[in-house]
């Protein structure tokens, strides 16, 4: 990929096999661990690393599963995967339009993944390991900056 007239690289990715790639001209809003059961669920067992993107400048190619649901927060969900491998990409919240969490395991560069906190530590395991030198929350956040 080439650099953007910002000189700002762009935030690229794609599935295990492939068939899905994804870009975005801005960089990260945030990355964060989540605990909640569900991340459990989708990152076996452990903390689901998640870096927030704008959707104004994020563009997807390939075929993408769609699973929707209700969050632990209450919010109504939409999470994506790879409908050819399965990996886990994408969630988006109805309570946060604008805003696409990526799964960091799909990021080209595992660094933008790095969190900056922690959300759900409530809903750990006994057995979890969260850093207390950084932010963490029990359970649903509030809403980040304004990211319209």
């Amino acid at each position: 990929m080439t650099e953007r007239s910002t000189g700002a690289r762009p935030v690229t990715g794609g599935c295990l096999c492939g068939a899905v790639r994804f870009e975005c001209d801005e960089p990260p809003v945030m990355a964060r661990a989540c605990w909640c059961r569900v991340c459990q669920y989708l990152s076996s067992g452990n903390a689901s690393i998640n870096v927030a993107l704008r959707t104004a400048t994020f563009r997807v190619t390939g075929a993408l599963g769609e699973y929707r649901s209700t969050a632990d927060s209450g919010n109504r969900m939409r999470r994506r995967y790879c409908a050819a491998c399965g990996t886990p990409l994408f969630s988006e919240s109805d309570a946060r339009p604008g805003l696409i969490v990526v799964r960091a395991g799909a990021l080209d560069d595992p660094e933008l993944g790095r969190p900056s906190g922690y959300i759900w530590t409530g809903s750990a395991p006994s057995w979890a390991r969260i850093d207390p030198g950084l932010a963490n929350c029990e359970g649903q956040p509030p809403p980040a900056a304004s990211h319209r």
